[in-house]
């Protein structure tokens, strides 16, 4: 057979046609051939469109794959309308209007194609065509894959989109595609993707990888059912559905993904039988908006590479998770939102770094027969209006077993707590919750630790082993009203036959120990709400608006760079504000800040600037500045560090949390030191509370590098630096003349070269305290001034307010 000719076989029976015949195009040749006839293609390449609208068979030579070309200079290389069998052949389309292989009718079949196109699509089904594609691969940078459109299905068995510059598999407008053992990567858009009421995809055995979307993308009402599939590295998320999509995942794997490995949002619908999800950067499922769902059966969800809860259930959604682990992850479970809820039935929370079970913000948590082992606290209920149950579960070897705070009230019933390091219970703050035959052993602290004068029900529980007691019932101090404190029934201990609570009016029970144990204060418990705050907490006056506090800042000696970045920043939060009052979208504005220099630059001063202003724009509530070092950060005991960060992050709740010397909180040779939890605490409450509280940290300039560069997920918090560099001679001098004017005094002459002079002559070692150097040689020169002037019976007010040289102190 010549090169470049086809050759026709007749297959049929009639004596009235010739058998065979060869042609010299490939048109020519269809048009020649019946239905059944076998085209025969001979290597080379063809520069036409081909229409396919006859059930033939259309091939290549055997044994030379690949061997022919059909590449037109524009439009559609490949169009089929019959039950043909086409076989392989080498498309090229490069018309990016148009698809490199159309197949519009029938139920062709489409074997070891090789689609190589910077087409609109690769191979495209439509209408009422149900092909059958087999080992075809298809190469399209432009545009789609393979899509699927108006209806039409078929089946995909063994094939690959090698690249795709949209989506990998597009099925839309009622498709209804199954994909079986298909591999898509390398996508510019999403993996798999279904859209529109009525589309529907199947795929079984698949792999999709490498795209720079979603591995999986299901919108608008579309379903698909996804069977022992892989996804996993991917720029986006993992798996998405949106608007009332639906998505049932059985024996798939979902890893190595940066964002959630799952996000359903808008009534959407999932449920995951058997299915793995590990390795991810944000949420290992991730459920917002009422009516949204998802049912989890035999799920395993571990080793979160982020510093996210796994499970993410908020803004009305649920989520059921029966007989599931998660494990080795930071937070396993936070349910948060009125209307939220979360069911866990004999499922294992364990491994997990700060919180089991988060419930805030009056939403509802049930868990039966479950186990959480091994975290920093087992459950939380954490405010008025959340709630739930335990029913039948053990939480073993937790730094604190249950904690109830501000008016939450669970129920915790027939419950065990094996070996807390902290305390079995702990309810503070307000919080409520009614604990029925539940038990607390082996804890290192207190069994049962009710403060605060806490209206908490205990019922037939019990403790035993417990280091520093079995209940402990500290009651809310003076002004507690005298019905309040713990309802105690039928309560027993190893320590003591029974307890019983007194009758009214008398404090229920009260001890003399009011100290609130290893635990301390939990965020926003009475207790420390009654502390008065250091002097900096204060909050601004309301009325000055940021043009005034930007003049204050102006006024400040030197920090011009500092001048800059700050109005920059503040331009860019205003700029944002006008953009979305006329209907645009903002730039997103990191606000934390990260302060870098000496001692005295002035970091604290614009710390505390930079909070009034944003309160001044309506960022922040208060503004106002609660500063913290490492030795409020972090505690003594296990535990009791990250309690004591979430309770400045309280305080600071509204306005700017300033870490002063923050690089201390990862030593050099940190070891098991604590420091480390409160910076993992600090990275989730940055946040969880991004838009409440401003975080600036600050110390010398390399040893911030430093601390930056071994915590990355500190560094990726923080939007940018700002250098405070040390004060010149002249910026000191101006320092003690606005220190002398304020205090009304004034440098004589000759004074202002000899402080010039001594600023110079100053040793600039770590001791050198730049403004705070400044202030300190003004308040030397005025004790200096005072030693000398009440030597005079008589002083004249020039000897009450000049300032002379040999007032200065001694060069240290």
């Amino acid at each position: 057979m010549a090169q470049g000719t086809v050759q026709v076989t007749h297959t049929g029976t009639s004596r009235w046609r010739r058998r065979t015949g060869e042609y010299a195009s490939l048109a020519a040749a269809l048009e020649a051939a019946a239905d059944g006839d076998v085209l025969t293609v001979a290597p080379g390449t063809y520069r036409e469109n081909l229409v396919v609208q006859r059930a033939v068979t259309l091939r290549g030579p055997e044994g030379a794959q690949g061997s022919v070309r059909i590449a037109p200079a524009d439009g559609v290389p490949l169009t089929v309308r019959a039950s043909a069998v086409i076989q392989d052949l080498h498309v090229e389309g490069q018309d990016a209007a148009a698809p490199a292989v159309l197949v519009e009718d029938g139920t062709p079949e489409l074997l070891g194609l090789r689609v190589v196109a910077r087409s609109a699509s690769g191979i495209e089904v439509r209408g009422g065509a149900r092909p059958t594609v087999r080992r075809c691969t298809v190469d399209n940078p432009a545009g789609v894959g393979i899509a699927v459109l108006d209806g039409g299905g078929g089946v995909f068995e063994e094939c690959e989109v090698v690249a795709a510059g949209q989506a990998g598999v597009a099925v839309r407008s009622g498709a209804h595609p199954r994909l079986e053992r298909c591999r898509v990567h390398h996508a510019a858009g999403s993996g798999l993707t279904a859209t529109g009421e009525g589309s529907a995809l199947e795929a079984v055995g698949c792999e999709v990888y490498e795209v720079r979307g979603s591995g999986v993308q299901v919108t608008a009402r579309a379903t698909a059912h996804l069977t022992d599939c892989d996804v996993h590295r991917t720029t986006g998320d993992g798996v998405t559905l949106d608007t009332d999509a639906v998505l049932t995942l059985a024996d798939c794997r979902i890893h190595d993904i940066p964002e959630n490995a799952v996000d359903l949002r808008s009534r959407s619908v999932l449920t995951l039988t058997r299915t793995t999800v590990r390795q991810f950067g944000r949420n290992g499922l991730s459920v917002w908006d009422p009516g949204t769902r998802v049912d989890a059966n035999q799920c395993e969800i571990f080793d979160s590479t982020g510093d996210y809860p796994a499970v993410w259930v908020s803004d009305g959604a649920t989520a059921v998770l029966d007989s599931c682990r998660v494990h080795d992850v930071p937070d396993a479970l936070f349910v948060l939102d009125r209307g939220s809820r979360v069911d866990v039935v004999d499922s294992d929370l364990s491994q997990v770094r700060n919180t089991a079970v988060s419930v805030s913000d009056g939403a509802t948590a049930q868990l039966d027969d479950c186990r959480i082992r091994d975290a920093a606290t087992g459950a939380w209920f954490r405010d008025h209006g959340s709630g739930g149950t335990l029913n039948n579960c053990t939480l073993d070897g937790n730094r604190t077993g249950v904690i109830v705070t501000k008016g939450a009230d669970p129920t915790i019933e027939r419950c065990t707590v094996d070996s807390p390091s902290e305390a079995g219970v702990y309810v503070s703050a307000g919080g409520r919750g009614s604990f029925l035959n539940c038990r607390v052993t082996g804890s290192a602290g207190y069994g049962f630790h009710v403060i605060d004068g806490c209206r908490t029900t205990l019922r037939k529980c019990r403790t035993e082993r417990c280091a520093r007691g079995g209940y402990e019932f500290a009651d809310g101090g003076p002004d507690t009203a005298y019905d309040s404190g713990p309802l105690v029934e039928d309560c027993t201990g190893d320590e003591s036959t029974g307890l019983t609570a007194p009758a009214a009016p008398e404090p229920v029970v009260q001890t003399a120990a009011q100290s609130p144990g290893l635990l301390g204060s939990i965020p926003g418990q009475r207790t420390t709400e009654q502390e008065p705050l250091i002097a900096s907490a204060a909050a601004p006056d309301p009325a000055r608006t940021s043009k005034a506090v930007l003049g204050e800042l102006d006024a400040l000696v030197g920090l011009d760079s500092v001048k800059r970045e700050v109005r920059a920043l503040t331009d860019m939060i205003e700029v944002g504000r006008r953009r979305q009052r006329a209907g645009l979208k903002a730039a997103s504005v990191k606000r934390h800040l990260v302060f870098t220099g000496s001692p005295g630059t002035g970091k604290t001063t614009v710390a505390r600037l930079y909070g009034e202003i944003l309160a001044s724009l309506g960022v922040l509530d208060k503004g106002h500045l609660v500063e913290v070092s490492r030795v409020d950060l972090v505690g003594e005991h296990i535990g009791s560090t990250a309690i004591r960060t979430q309770e400045a992050f309280q305080r600071a709740h509204g306005g700017v949390l300033f870490i002063d010397e923050a690089y201390a909180l990862s030593p050099e040779d940190a070891g098991r030191d604590f420091g480390k939890e409160a910076i993992d605490t600090l990275v989730k409450l940055m946040e969880d509370q991004r838009e409440s509280v401003v975080v600036i940290v600050a110390g010398y300039t390399a040893e911030m590098e430093r601390f930056l560069s071994v915590n990355p997920g500190v560094a990726s918090r923080f939007s940018r630096s700002i250098t405070f560099g040390d004060y010149g001679p002249g910026e000191l001098l101006r320092i003690v003349e606005q220190q002398a004017d304020e205090h009304e005094y004034r440098l004589a002459e000759g004074t202002s070269e000899a402080l010039t002079k001594y600023f110079t002559e100053i040793p600039k070692g770590p001791a050198f305290g730049n403004g705070r150097t400044a202030r300190q040689t003004f308040e030397a020169m005025v004790e200096r001034h005072a030693s000398r002037v009440a030597q005079l019976a008589d002083p004249s007010t020039d000897d009450l307010t000049l300032l002379y040289p040999e007032d200065l102190p001694g060069l240290p």
